[in-house]
């Protein structure tokens, strides 16, 4: 069976709509390329309370979980406390991470900046390709920050933590001039016949290139395209604009 993973975004400012958040879009595809689908995406305030069961919730259900935001050192990053909560430990001074934090701020550091040196108690430190910045993992726990630029170099720096034998997501995606209750019958069709295909249906609303995308994804990279080309050879000619 695939692996499932659930990603924990937590801040405030997602929430107000200060901040948007491209962790997850990150997140889903590189999971895809690994071949683990992610099923379940919670966003949260900066809650103690409210991180901890989202926490346990999450890691009880799937087999991975990636949290997201509030690994700072300011008032509102209170990730660490809240996971410490779930799994019922300490906040302790990790002594590696406060070494690597004085060596990069140098004469600069402060005791704000020896924060983001708190870890959960037992937290494994994985420095995958880049020693500098290890990312905190407790079991199936990975917690990343929400910064979306250290956030994908991180979640980089972590494939081949998450690297299985599940085999990678392929996608097709076919690009028509017509809108979807035109195109139904068609997608009902290849729907029925490619039951292992995941088919979905994205409209555009005056769109100058096309009506609707239509994409084609699973395992088996034969029998999505397959997939794909039985669909637009149900539609008729000049429908697509471009099949990739």
């Amino acid at each position: 069976m695939a692996r499932t993973a659930a990603a924990l975004v937590i801040g405030n400012e997602i929430l107000s709509g200060k901040v948007q958040d491209a962790n997850t879009a990150t997140l889903a595809r590189e999971l895809r390329a690994l071949g683990v689908e992610l099923t379940r995406v919670v966003v949260i305030p900066d809650e103690v309370s409210l991180i901890a069961a989202e926490v346990n919730a999450l890691r009880h259900a799937h087999d991975l979980v990636f949290t997201s935001g509030g690994v700072g050192p300011t008032h509102d990053d209170v990730t660490v406390e809240g996971i410490a909560r779930a799994l019922g430990r300490r906040v302790v001074r990790s002594p590696e991470v406060e070494a690597l934090l004085r060596e990069h701020y140098g004469a600069r550091c402060t005791e704000g900046h020896l924060r983001m040196a708190d870890v959960v108690e037992g937290t494994e430190l994985y420095s995958g390709a880049d020693p500098r910045w290890p990312t905190m993992v407790l079991g199936n726990i990975f917690v990343l920050p929400g910064v979306p630029e250290i956030y994908r170099y991180k979640l980089e720096g972590l494939r081949p933590r998450l690297r299985g034998a599940d085999a990678p997501f392929v996608l097709r995606s076919v690009y028509t001039a017509l809108d979807e209750g035109e195109i139904k019958p068609a997608i009902d069709a290849v729907v029925a016949r490619f039951d292992d295909v995941s088919v979905g249906s994205y409209p555009r609303w005056r769109d100058p290139e096309y009506a609707v995308r239509v994409t084609f994804d699973g395992r088996d990279g034969a029998r999505v395209r397959e997939a794909a080309d039985a669909f637009a050879a149900l539609l008729p000619a000049g429908a697509v604009i471009r099949s990739e």
